[in-house]
Protein backbone atom coordinates (compact mmCIF):
# COMPACT_ATOMS: atom_id res chain seq x y z
CA UNK A 1 0.00 0.00 0.00
CA UNK A 2 1.62 3.46 -1.03
CA UNK A 3 1.98 6.34 1.78
CA UNK A 4 -0.87 8.24 0.49
CA UNK A 5 -3.86 4.62 -0.03
CA UNK A 6 -2.46 4.21 3.50
CA UNK A 7 -3.12 8.09 4.43
CA UNK A 8 -6.54 7.70 3.08
CA UNK A 9 -7.00 4.49 4.73
CA UNK A 10 -6.70 5.65 8.49
CA UNK A 11 -8.80 8.51 7.41
CA UNK A 12 -11.70 6.71 6.95
CA UNK A 13 -10.57 4.44 10.09
CA UNK A 14 -9.22 7.12 12.69
CA UNK A 15 -11.72 7.26 14.97
CA UNK A 16 -13.93 4.43 14.78
CA UNK A 17 -15.27 2.45 17.93
CA UNK A 18 -13.77 -0.79 16.29
CA UNK A 19 -11.45 -2.16 13.76
CA UNK A 20 -12.78 -5.33 13.20
CA UNK A 21 -15.93 -6.99 13.92
CA UNK A 22 -16.63 -8.16 17.72
CA UNK A 23 -18.76 -7.33 20.62
CA UNK A 24 -19.02 -7.83 24.08
CA UNK A 25 -20.73 -11.24 24.34
CA UNK A 26 -17.80 -12.95 22.30
CA UNK A 27 -15.63 -12.05 25.44
CA UNK A 28 -17.98 -13.23 27.92
CA UNK A 29 -18.18 -16.58 25.74
CA UNK A 30 -14.49 -17.12 26.29
CA UNK A 31 -14.06 -16.02 29.60
CA UNK A 32 -16.70 -18.25 30.66
CA UNK A 33 -15.45 -21.08 28.32
CA UNK A 34 -11.95 -20.67 30.42
CA UNK A 35 -12.63 -20.49 33.70
CA UNK A 36 -11.45 -16.66 33.87
CA UNK A 37 -10.62 -15.33 37.35
CA UNK A 38 -12.12 -12.15 38.72
CA UNK A 39 -8.43 -11.09 39.14
CA UNK A 40 -6.82 -12.69 36.09
CA UNK A 41 -4.34 -10.63 33.56
CA UNK A 42 -4.86 -10.15 30.20
CA UNK A 43 -3.59 -8.56 27.34
CA UNK A 44 -5.54 -7.40 24.65
CA UNK A 45 -2.93 -7.67 21.48
CA UNK A 46 -3.32 -4.94 18.55
CA UNK A 47 -6.21 -3.89 20.60
CA UNK A 48 -7.13 -0.82 17.67
CA UNK A 49 -8.56 2.02 19.39
CA UNK A 50 -9.62 -0.17 22.62
CA UNK A 51 -12.72 -1.30 22.13
CA UNK A 52 -12.73 -5.06 24.06
CA UNK A 53 -10.72 -3.21 26.99
CA UNK A 54 -14.26 -2.49 28.53
CA UNK A 55 -15.72 -6.18 28.26
CA UNK A 56 -12.35 -7.99 29.19
CA UNK A 57 -12.48 -5.91 32.24
CA UNK A 58 -16.26 -6.74 32.95
CA UNK A 59 -15.11 -10.46 32.36
CA UNK A 60 -12.38 -9.82 34.82
CA UNK A 61 -13.56 -7.35 37.42
CA UNK A 62 -10.52 -7.30 39.53
CA UNK A 63 -8.04 -8.32 36.97
CA UNK A 64 -5.74 -6.08 34.76
CA UNK A 65 -5.53 -5.49 30.70
CA UNK A 66 -2.11 -4.65 29.23
CA UNK A 67 -3.40 -3.54 25.59
CA UNK A 68 -1.21 -3.09 22.82
CA UNK A 69 -0.99 -1.47 19.02
CA UNK A 70 1.83 -0.74 16.89
CA UNK A 71 -0.93 1.91 15.07
CA UNK A 72 0.24 5.34 17.25
CA UNK A 73 -3.11 6.75 17.08
CA UNK A 74 -5.24 3.78 17.90
CA UNK A 75 -2.37 3.47 21.40
CA UNK A 76 -3.60 7.44 21.69
CA UNK A 77 -7.09 6.88 21.26
CA UNK A 78 -7.16 3.67 23.89
CA UNK A 79 -5.38 5.47 26.21
CA UNK A 80 -7.19 8.58 26.29
CA UNK A 81 -10.17 6.61 27.35
CA UNK A 82 -8.26 4.64 29.93
CA UNK A 83 -6.21 7.19 31.51
CA UNK A 84 -6.37 7.67 34.91
CA UNK A 85 -7.63 3.82 35.59
CA UNK A 86 -5.03 1.19 37.16
CA UNK A 87 -6.62 -1.97 35.81
CA UNK A 88 -5.44 -0.52 32.39
CA UNK A 89 -1.74 -0.54 30.76
CA UNK A 90 -1.63 0.65 26.92
CA UNK A 91 1.74 0.10 25.00
CA UNK A 92 2.98 0.48 21.50
CA UNK A 93 4.11 -2.46 21.05
CA UNK A 94 4.96 -4.93 18.27
CA UNK A 95 2.46 -8.09 19.03
CA UNK A 96 5.14 -10.58 18.10
CA UNK A 97 7.09 -10.01 21.38
CA UNK A 98 4.66 -9.95 24.22
CA UNK A 99 5.96 -9.11 27.25
CA UNK A 100 4.92 -10.32 31.24
CA UNK A 101 2.63 -13.18 32.10
CA UNK A 102 -1.06 -13.36 31.18
CA UNK A 103 -4.07 -15.53 32.12
CA UNK A 104 -5.96 -14.67 29.00
CA UNK A 105 -4.29 -13.07 25.93
CA UNK A 106 -7.08 -12.11 23.29
CA UNK A 107 -6.89 -11.26 20.02
CA UNK A 108 -9.75 -9.86 17.46
CA UNK A 109 -9.32 -10.09 13.83
CA UNK A 110 -5.21 -9.66 13.59
CA UNK A 111 -3.75 -13.37 14.64
CA UNK A 112 -3.50 -13.16 10.45
CA UNK A 113 -0.83 -10.54 10.57
CA UNK A 114 1.67 -13.44 11.85
CA UNK A 115 -0.50 -16.27 11.47
CA UNK A 116 -2.28 -18.95 13.61
CA UNK A 117 0.52 -21.48 14.69
CA UNK A 118 3.00 -18.20 14.24
CA UNK A 119 1.16 -16.45 16.80
CA UNK A 120 0.28 -19.54 19.32
CA UNK A 121 4.18 -20.31 19.55
CA UNK A 122 5.64 -16.81 19.58
CA UNK A 123 2.56 -16.36 22.63
CA UNK A 124 3.06 -19.57 24.74
CA UNK A 125 6.08 -18.05 27.02
CA UNK A 126 4.00 -15.03 27.98
CA UNK A 127 0.96 -17.34 29.26
CA UNK A 128 0.82 -18.86 32.40
CA UNK A 129 -0.13 -22.14 33.58
CA UNK A 130 -3.63 -23.01 32.65
CA UNK A 131 -4.06 -19.54 30.64
CA UNK A 132 -5.54 -19.61 27.65
CA UNK A 133 -5.59 -17.62 23.92
CA UNK A 134 -8.51 -16.33 22.55
CA UNK A 135 -8.55 -15.22 19.10
CA UNK A 136 -11.12 -14.69 15.87
CA UNK A 137 -9.85 -15.39 12.57
CA UNK A 138 -11.34 -15.14 8.76
CA UNK A 139 -12.88 -18.67 8.19
CA UNK A 140 -14.74 -19.74 4.94
CA UNK A 141 -17.98 -21.81 6.35
CA UNK A 142 -18.39 -23.03 2.77
CA UNK A 143 -16.47 -25.59 0.98
CA UNK A 144 -17.85 -23.62 -2.65
CA UNK A 145 -18.12 -20.15 -1.60
CA UNK A 146 -19.38 -17.15 -4.37
CA UNK A 147 -17.44 -15.66 -6.96
CA UNK A 148 -17.79 -12.22 -5.09
CA UNK A 149 -16.61 -13.30 -1.55
CA UNK A 150 -13.56 -15.04 -3.15
CA UNK A 151 -12.68 -12.01 -5.12
CA UNK A 152 -12.89 -10.03 -1.97
CA UNK A 153 -11.61 -12.35 0.69
CA UNK A 154 -8.35 -13.86 -1.44
CA UNK A 155 -7.00 -10.94 -1.91
CA UNK A 156 -5.90 -10.04 1.38
CA UNK A 157 -6.46 -13.87 2.95
CA UNK A 158 -4.96 -15.82 0.29
CA UNK A 159 -4.36 -18.81 2.55
CA UNK A 160 -8.30 -18.31 4.13
CA UNK A 161 -9.18 -21.59 5.39
CA UNK A 162 -12.55 -23.35 7.07
CA UNK A 163 -13.16 -24.82 10.64
CA UNK A 164 -10.93 -27.63 10.20
CA UNK A 165 -7.67 -25.52 8.74
CA UNK A 166 -7.83 -23.75 11.58
CA UNK A 167 -7.98 -26.21 13.87
CA UNK A 168 -5.27 -28.04 12.30
CA UNK A 169 -2.83 -24.87 12.96
CA UNK A 170 -4.02 -24.79 16.83
CA UNK A 171 -2.53 -28.23 16.80
CA UNK A 172 0.50 -27.65 15.15
CA UNK A 173 1.29 -25.18 17.66
CA UNK A 174 1.02 -27.61 20.62
CA UNK A 175 -2.62 -26.50 21.28
CA UNK A 176 -6.03 -28.02 22.02
CA UNK A 177 -9.27 -25.97 21.12
CA UNK A 178 -11.53 -25.67 24.08
CA UNK A 179 -14.04 -24.10 22.16
CA UNK A 180 -15.17 -21.90 19.07
CA UNK A 181 -17.70 -19.84 18.11
CA UNK A 182 -18.94 -18.10 15.19
CA UNK A 183 -18.94 -14.07 15.06
CA UNK A 184 -22.60 -13.21 14.81
CA UNK A 185 -24.35 -10.90 12.90
CA UNK A 186 -23.98 -7.79 15.82
CA UNK A 187 -20.38 -8.48 15.69
CA UNK A 188 -20.00 -7.43 12.48
CA UNK A 189 -22.75 -4.72 12.51
CA UNK A 190 -21.08 -2.96 15.60
CA UNK A 191 -17.95 -3.04 12.61
CA UNK A 192 -19.32 -1.69 9.80
CA UNK A 193 -22.61 0.42 10.90
CA UNK A 194 -20.31 3.47 12.16
CA UNK A 195 -17.48 1.99 9.02
CA UNK A 196 -20.48 2.58 6.73
CA UNK A 197 -21.33 6.29 7.97
CA UNK A 198 -17.80 7.32 8.06
CA UNK A 199 -17.68 6.52 4.05
CA UNK A 200 -21.19 8.40 3.50
CA UNK A 201 -19.70 11.12 4.85
CA UNK A 202 -16.12 11.34 3.32
CA UNK A 203 -17.71 10.72 -0.16
CA UNK A 204 -18.53 14.22 -1.15
CA UNK A 205 -15.43 15.48 -0.64
CA UNK A 206 -13.47 12.46 -1.52
CA UNK A 207 -9.63 12.37 -4.23
CA UNK A 208 -9.58 9.30 -6.57
CA UNK A 209 -7.09 7.73 -3.62
CA UNK A 210 -9.80 8.11 -1.24
CA UNK A 211 -12.38 7.01 -3.22
CA UNK A 212 -10.79 4.20 -4.13
CA UNK A 213 -10.38 2.95 -0.29
CA UNK A 214 -13.60 3.69 0.43
CA UNK A 215 -15.15 1.85 -2.47
CA UNK A 216 -12.93 -0.82 -1.11
CA UNK A 217 -15.16 -0.81 2.49
CA UNK A 218 -18.37 -0.09 0.80
CA UNK A 219 -17.15 -3.74 -1.13
CA UNK A 220 -16.74 -5.26 1.74
CA UNK A 221 -19.84 -4.71 3.82
CA UNK A 222 -21.93 -5.70 0.88
CA UNK A 223 -20.20 -8.48 0.55
CA UNK A 224 -20.75 -9.46 3.86
CA UNK A 225 -24.60 -8.22 3.37
CA UNK A 226 -25.28 -10.63 0.74
CA UNK A 227 -23.14 -13.52 1.51
CA UNK A 228 -22.31 -13.72 5.29
CA UNK A 229 -23.62 -17.60 5.25
CA UNK A 230 -20.45 -18.47 3.38
CA UNK A 231 -17.39 -16.88 5.10
CA UNK A 232 -16.97 -14.91 8.87
CA UNK A 233 -14.72 -14.71 12.08
CA UNK A 234 -14.50 -18.06 14.20
CA UNK A 235 -13.47 -17.05 17.14
CA UNK A 236 -11.39 -19.82 19.03
CA UNK A 237 -10.41 -20.41 22.64
CA UNK A 238 -7.34 -22.41 22.85
CA UNK A 239 -4.68 -23.93 25.31
CA UNK A 240 -1.39 -25.48 25.63
CA UNK A 241 -1.30 -28.76 25.84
Amino acid sequence: MTSDAMDAFFKLHRDLPREGPGEPADIAWAAALAGLKPAAQMADVACGPGADIGPLLAAAPKGHVTALDKTAHFVDAARADWRGDGRVTVLKADMAAIMNSYDMIWCAGAVYFLGVTQALTAWRKPLNAGGVIAFSEACWFTDSPSDQAKALWNKDYPSMTDEAGITAQVVAAGYEVLGTRRLDDAAWEAYFTPLEARVQMLRPNADATLNSVLDRSEAEIACWRAHRDEFGYLLSVVRPI
